[in-house]
């Protein structure tokens, strides 16, 4: 008698199906490590689209220049914080980078972050009727919004004419003109910020990406710059937006970083006092670390997955004994050991597949309740994981069957028809 796959498949549901909250209970460890890994792998999956499509936005061709790692001005007790010793960032360094760099380079803008913390408790924008405490200023060259584009819900930029002339312009992110212009008002009206009135000329569109909350480019102001060192002199964490020519940024990133040790003086042998950084660089430091968070959710996963896998052996063991006298029967009908290991092994690896399709279907189930509370975060089961779920879990099985299915096809007909 030949057992066919279908027959074996159909005895195998049949088996599971029985035996329910045996069977449930035996996979709860499949599940728990499949759901960890599908969902893990979702949750960093959507993240990274949304870190990158962030990045995207400083644009693919930008390089950054700053005195630190931690941006214009590191804080204090970082890992890093020998780095505040480090020579400031000047403005000089933007022209003689595009006269150092022209097959290169194709422009540079300049940038500096206002710290409103140490400047005094003054540091509020205020309007008739409203003002508002919790924002942040930034002041940069003229040509900063063309390299690194953020698009206008209205107004415009400032025009480099007043930046020359420090004007007394400001384009405000939408977070703050929903604040301080709750009637959509704000193009043309004055906001007093410090004790100086500025004039809003452009409210920045709302900010992409933001995971968690507001993006807190939504409640930033932006200043000229020339207005913004007339105003706080005393300010030089400068940063420096190096825009390469198209095709040419990793040769603008190794000319720039010459040419900035050329200017800073720096011996051959000597460490760079400066940090360079690009986009895709930040994204590679964010893969780094999800691959660490990673790791840890498969090591914890895997844990699951063993216990899983020996009560599967443990209840297949169970299920040999109790099924003594059925295989007795199929081996005198003429069943061979190869279909008899076969049957077991099916029955094995149905259970954990089960295991595994109940898994991913609740980590998609709490993928789509994640996205639903974090419409920022584009929470999306990846292909890769469900069919490496279903691997695992069809591997397990297979794993964890191998003994039980030996068992049974090495039993003894005779003995086994006796067994009662």
């Amino acid at each position: 008698m030949n057992i066919s796959p279908t027959e074996s498949l159909l005895t195998s549901l049949d088996a599971v199906w029985s035996h329910r909250l045996r069977s449930l209970l035996t996979i709860l460890g499949i599940v728990i490590g499949i759901t960890t890994v599908v969902l893990v792998s979702s949750l960093l999956s959507g993240i990274r689209t949304s870190v990158v499509s962030f990045f995207q936005q400083l644009g693919p061709d930008n390089i950054f220049v700053l005195k630190s790692t931690f941006g214009p001005d590191p804080p204090e007790g970082s890992s890093r914080s020998k780095e505040r010793r480090r020579r400031p960032i000047l403005i000089e360094y933007a022209d003689i980078i595009k006269r150092w760099c022209p097959a290169s380079v194709n422009d540079v803008a300049i940038e500096l972050m206002v710290p409103t913390e140490s400047l005094g408790a003054s540091m509020t924008l205020k309007v008739p009727g409203y003002e508002a405490d919790s924002f942040s200023i930034m002041a940069a060259t003229a040509n900063a919004n063309d390299l690194s584009p953020r698009d206008l819900r209205e107004g415009r930029m400032f025009s480099p004419d007043e930046e020359a002339r420090s004007a007394r312009v400001a384009v405000i992110g939408s977070g703050l003109a929903d604040a301080l212009f709750p009637n959509g008002d704000a193009l043309t009206q004055p906001v007093l910020l410090g004790g100086a009135e500025f004039t809003v000329i452009g409210v920045f569109e709302k900010a992409r990406s933001a995971l968690f909350g507001d993006n807190q480019l939504d409640n930033q102001i932006t200043l000229p710059l020339s207005t913004a060192r007339a105003r706080y002199p005393q300010l030089n964490n400068f940063m420096l937006l190096v825009n390469a020519r198209p095709g040419y940024r990793a040769q603008a990133y190794e000319e720039v970083r010459e040419a900035l040790r050329r200017i800073r003086n720096l011996a051959p042998e000597a460490d760079d006092d400066f940090t360079l950084s690009t986009p895709d660089q930040i994204v590679k430091q964010f893969d780094s670390i999800t691959g660490l968070i990673g790791a840890v959710a498969i090591a914890l996963s895997a844990v699951g997955l063993l216990v899983g896998g020996i009560g599967v052996m443990n209840i297949m063991l169970v299920s040999v004994t109790q099924r003594t006298r059925e295989i007795g029967v199929r081996k005198a009908l003429g069943a061979r050991k190869r279909d008899i290991t076969i049957q077991f092994l099916v029955e094995a690896i149905t259970l954990t597949g089960a295991g595994g399709v109940l898994g991913i279907l609740i980590s998609q189930a709490i993928a789509m309740l994640i996205g639903a509370f974090v419409p920022a975060l584009p929470m999306a089961v990846p292909a890769w994981a469900v069919i490496a779920g279903l691997g695992v879990s069809v591997a397990v099985g297979l794993f964890f069957g191998v003994w039980p299915a030996a068992k049974a096809a090495r039993l003894d007909p005779v003995v086994a028809l006796r067994y009662e």
